[in-house]
């Protein structure tokens, strides 16, 4: 039987994470649910797999229950399918952040870029006056990424600060659009930029996983894989399995 498998994430204040750890690791052992969840005083991000009614009443719970109190009602999710369980076990880790990029002044419930959906990106990235940026770590980008983006050659997301302070310009890099994997990156990315002074700073919403999901091949400016952080290791166009492969995958585990 097929696993269900959901990405998701939140920016949200939740004070206290830190008792939220147990309850929450119980919740899913409960349903059976294995994968990885990360908590942080600044949100929520994880991906986890299951059976499809195991992963569904995770989800209600997130956004509805009583274990959050309804903080998280704005959750980013998007599913997907697994021939097999893709994770060995379940993880509920505290963090610093949910996703690391070392600027503290960086709140995206506060400021953010703006959001461009999978159905209008292809139109702003073919603007000439559109820089792409893509956000991920090197090794993402060699499997797979838009046509005509730019790799900034990161080795962790950590590092885009120095990127961003040496190589843009908000007076020559009027118009950014940025992606990531599942669009959690990009929006500490584009927060840290709004607060550097760029004017125009997108982001695409629910990132390529989403793309993947809702703009058809034959339409499609994706060219390649996208890897994702689990043992499928890579998701095509409809976000279609495509197979285990021997991978150096501990390169790529920046998320």
């Amino acid at each position: 039987m097929n696993a269900k498998v959901c990405a998701f994430y939140q920016f949200a204040a939740l004070p206290d994470y830190r008792e939220l750890r147990e309850p929450l690791r119980a919740f899913c052992a409960d349903l059976s649910l294995k994968g990885s969840v990360l908590l942080a005083q600044e949100g929520i991000n994880g991906t986890i797999a299951g059976a499809p009614e195991a992963i569904d009443a995770f989800a209600h719970e997130l956004a509805h229950g009583v274990l959050f109190g309804g903080r998280l009602n704005n959750l980013e999710l998007k599913c997907s399918t697994a021939e097999a369980m893709p994770f060995g076990r379940l993880k509920v880790r505290l963090k610093k952040e949910i996703v690391t990029l070392g600027d503290t002044a960086v709140d995206p419930t506060r400021l953010v870029g703006t959001y461009v959906d999978a159905a209008d990106w292809n139109a702003l990235i073919s603007s000439p006056d559109t820089l792409v940026l893509d956000t991920r770590n090197a090794f993402e980008v060699a499997m797979g990424t838009f046509e005509g983006a730019v790799d900034p050659g990161l080795r962790s997301f950590g590092q885009f600060k120095d990127f961003a302070a040496g190589q843009l310009d908000p007076a020559k890099h009027r118009r950014i659009a940025m992606f990531c994997t599942g669009g959690i990156r990009c929006e500490k990315a584009s927060a840290h930029l709004l607060a550097r002074g760029f004017d125009e700073v997108y982001h695409l919403k629910g990132g390529i996983l989403k793309y993947l999901e809702q703009v058809p091949e034959a339409q499609s400016r994706w060219r390649g894989e996208c890897f994702v952080f689990d043992e499928r290791v890579a998701l095509g166009h409809g976000l279609q399995e495509l197979g285990l492969r021997e991978r150096d995958k501990d390169a790529a585990r920046d998320e």
